[in-house]
């Protein structure tokens, strides 16, 4: 396409929802041209703020002929729906993870999405991060050697509502999705998950049967090893790292303090200020590159963005875990191929 400003219609106007209505309006590439949801007061408040028309109907606005993408951010049972319209639409999608919470949908709409004449994105954003994307870059050239170890922590800085604990999915389906694909960055085929998770802390995840603390190791088809430390809560704040081990070497991203400024005197060295606050903070620029990316799609570039099989491949990783945790012993999975975009 050679349109200047490729035409977005935002669905979903919640906090995430928020953050790409931000991300495409500081775009110059891109423009707000609709925003649609169930509470039409907050399309409209969106718009106001953002651009574009508001209203209620996301059906009527994918079809309404006024767009070039769709970018989906609205509830998770409504992802597999919403992709199935865009796509008979003619519209590129990018749709927040996960696609859905039941893989049978998921695979359901799999051969419609294959079969489109346009491309399907999902929302993995840690890809785009600048750091774990230089350490996944540097590992691809080989300066560390072949990859031995994968380490990921992710920890939240406080447990969400429990209301939210109840719909989420659990824990491994919406927190540690997102480790997921970032194993998958690195380590594409994995063939092995063992999961275990406590109730440690988490009145939330004691009511809806969930883990508040999980550990899981995945192992690939290579022999690599991939461990993901994950808790509901951090007393410091957002806890993101990540260490890569080779043969020949180490690399590692530490977390992003709220400033880089410290002071040193005779008496003591000052403390680093707390981690940032949440995804909002720690992730703002891969916000940014993700959207890039997904612009470069639509306007058929070479684009990374991760693909509907990525987001696909998340979930059986995911569900997975869960069979590990609440059964105990390994899970074996096939993720049906073992290449992602942008791998090496």
């Amino acid at each position: 396409m050679t349109r200047a400003s490729v035409r977005i219609g935002l669905i979903g106007t919640g906090r995430i929802g928020q953050v790409h209505a931000a991300a495409i309006a500081a775009n110059p590439h891109a423009e707000l041209t609709g925003v649609a949801d169930v509470f039409v007061d907050g399309a409209r408040a969106t718009a106001a703020r953002f651009g574009g028309i508001a209203t209620d109907n996301a059906e009527e606005l994918i079809a309404s002929g006024q767009l070039d993408a769709v970018l989906i951010a609205s509830p998770t049972p409504t992802h597999v729906d919403l992709i199935s319209a865009s796509v008979e639409a003619g519209l590129p999608v990018l749709c927040e993870k996960p696609i859905d919470l039941d893989i049978n949908r998921v695979d359901a709409l799999l051969p419609k999405v294959r079969a489109a004449s346009v491309p399907v994105a999902l929302g993995f954003n840690r890809r785009f991060d600048p750091a774990f994307a230089a350490v996944r870059a540097r590992v691809a050239a080989g300066e560390i050697g072949s990859l031995e170890q994968l380490s990921i922590i992710s920890r939240d800085p406080a447990a969400p509502p429990a209301d939210y604990v109840g719909v989420s999915g659990g824990i491994f389906r919406d927190m540690t999705i997102h480790d997921f694909d970032m194993a998958r960055f690195f380590l594409p085929d994995i063939v092995e998950v063992s999961a275990t998770g406590s109730q440690l802390f988490d009145d939330g995840a004691r009511t809806h049967g969930d883990f508040d603390t999980a550990v899981t190791t995945l192992r690939s088809s290579c022999g690599a090893i991939v461990s993901i430390t994950n808790s509901r809560h951090s007393a410091v704040g957002y806890d993101q790292r990540l260490e890569a081990f080779g043969a020949t070497g180490m690399l590692q991203v530490a977390n992003a303090p709220t400033s880089l400024v410290s002071l040193s005197t005779a008496a003591a060295v000052e403390a680093k200020p707390p981690y940032q606050d949440f995804f909002l903070e720690r992730y703002a620029e891969a916000y940014a590159a993700e959207l890039d990316a997904f612009i470069a799609l639509v306007r058929g570039e070479k684009s990374d963005s991760p693909t509907y099989e990525d987001g696909r491949a998340a979930l059986l990783l995911a569900d997975a875990a869960q069979r590990s945790a609440t059964g105990g012993g390994t899970v074996a999975v096939d993720l049906g191929f073992s290449a992602v975009a942008g791998a090496a």
